[in-house]
């Protein structure tokens, strides 16, 4: 299971109906669980780092490292293989502070670019169905 912690409002309308669309591909370890939390109290939550060790923490931030899907794929294969439950943190406008990043096991950014929250959720659901095809062969990914 992927537990996704999101920072900011809940989704829109169309955004819910696009990660619905790729949640219901995706199948076991890779489904996902999503948890939203208002961004002044994730920031909170997470300066406590809730975490017990047994996950693998993966923090989206544009000052992060750029993967391609290849490598996403086997850091997710990677963390299964090894017993730990995967966490990906998004957050809200402003983001994570440099406590929070330097406590994840992987920063990522997508890009040089910066997303709204809501799309970059989409992005990290989107990621996650296509590790998951690349781990299955399929032929969803392709270069």
């Amino acid at each position: 299971m992927i537990r996704i912690i999101a920072g900011g409002k809940k989704s829109l309308s169309w955004c819910q109906e696009a990660y619905s669309e790729y949640e219901k591909r995706l199948r076991k370890p890779y489904e996902v669980k999503w948890e939203f939390i208002e961004e002044e109290r994730l920031l909170k939550r997470l300066a406590e780092w809730p975490f017990t060790g047994r996950e693998y923490v993966i923090c989206c931030d544009e000052r992060g490292e750029n993967i391609s899907s290849d490598e996403f794929s086997r850091k997710l294969s990677g963390a299964f293989l090894n017993s730990k439950d995967v966490v990906i943190l998004i957050g809200g406008a402003y983001g994570f502070n440099d406590k929070i990043r330097r406590r994840a096991d992987f920063v990522w950014s997508f890009s040089k670019l910066v997303f709204p929250h809501m799309i970059a959720r989409l992005i990290v659901v989107e990621q996650i169905y296509r590790a998951q095809e690349i781990a299955r062969g399929s032929h969803y990914h392709h270069e």
